[in-house]
């Protein structure tokens, strides 16, 4: 099964890249995407794992209206997420 590996753009103005999935059963109002190892992408594409001061968790639940638009990472970033992620 491939990954899907997008960067996230943030009603936050936070920018992520995570292996995502798409949740189709969820209700109304309910989180409906599946991040899985989302790191927020600091200055210079430094990459630092989400909410890492306050859990270890590396899968996280997202309502797709906190999310403005998905889109392809470049191929340097993607690298380097990968790595982080083996």
């Amino acid at each position: 099964m491939n990954k899907t590996i997008k960067i996230l753009a943030l009603t936050t103005n936070q920018n992520l890249i995570s292996e995502i999935e798409e949740v189709g059963s969820a209700d109304i109002g309910e989180p409906d995407c599946k991040l899985i190892n989302p790191f927020l992408i600091k200055e210079d594409n430094v990459l630092e794992p989400f909410l890492i001061n306050i859990t270890k968790d590396d899968e996280f639940m997202m309502g797709s209206d906190k999310i403005l638009t998905l889109c392809e990472p470049m191929p340097t970033l993607l690298e380097k997420y990968l790595n982080l992620t083996k």
